[in-house]
């Protein structure tokens, strides 16, 4: 082999390394709401959601990789037919559906502040 094709193939090889190397680092950060959900748990809050509805989807892009740290309660069943008993037992009636421990209930999609306000946790400044 020649040793410029050597030199080629050496530099495709660290650029790929270099691209899953990077992408790993980047997706295993924090999030940027990691504290404010922290929090919500923290407070007894409750999230009701469903893998098959939209604003329940919406609510976790909202959260971003801080999704992962939220109190959520999955309602749905499995095949997305039925709900589960826990849901059934809390009247759980829509998706969200925000529970904070002073009995408080949100339901739809809400804005961080809505549930900021709701919840007493501070959204981290931007």
């Amino acid at each position: 082999m020649k040793k410029g094709m050597l030199v080629f193939w050496l530099a495709v090889i660290a650029l790929i390394a270099a691209g899953i190397g990077s992408s790993i680092f980047i997706k295993s950060g924090p999030g940027q709401l990691d504290s404010f959900a922290q929090c919500l748990k923290d407070s007894g809050t409750v999230y009701y959601g469903a893998f098959w509805c939209p604003h329940c989807q919406a609510t976790n892009r909202l959260f971003g990789k801080s999704k992962a740290l939220l109190p959520y309660v999955e309602c749905s069943t499995p095949d997305g037919r039925s709900q589960q008993q826990i849901c059934k037992d809390k009247g759980i009636n829509g998706y969200p559906t925000w529970v904070f421990p002073d009995g408080n209930i949100l339901t739809g999609e809400r804005t961080l502040e809505e549930l900021s306000e709701a919840s007493g946790c501070e959204l981290p400044s931007t």
